[in-house]
């Protein structure tokens, strides 16, 4: 199954989204993280958090996106605020390290100034 990540849509500068992204089947144990790709661009890691709830954030999102988890449904999510159009990406979940059958299509974020 795919972990297909859900949430994503248009949003003014300054506006905020959440991402959410349900992922059956995959050890809990793994830690999970949020990527995107923006155009044009490799994809990225954005956030990633632990079983233990450790988290880590790329520099240019810290400050402004929080992830969490749910490990009963191993459920996370990405709340995004202050979303700027450098945001713009799709957006995916994955373990860490990534499932290479586990990429699904993402959800699309578009910010505009």
């Amino acid at each position: 199954v795919q972990l297909q990540a859900s949430g994503g849509g248009l949003v003014q500068a300054g506006g905020s989204l959440r991402l959410s992204c349900e992922a059956p089947g995959v050890d809990f144990r793994f830690s999970m993280g949020w990527f995107r790709r923006a155009p044009g661009s490799r994809r990225e890691l954005v956030a990633s958090i632990s079983r233990n709830g450790d988290t880590y954030y790329q520099d240019p999102v810290k400050g402004r996106f929080t992830i969490s988890r749910i490990l009963d449904n191993n459920t996370i999510y990405l709340e995004m605020n202050n979303l700027n159009p450098e945001d713009t990406a799709v957006y995916y979940c994955n373990a860490l390290p990534p499932l290479p059958n586990r990429w699904a299509q993402g959800t699309l974020v578009t910010v505009s100034s």
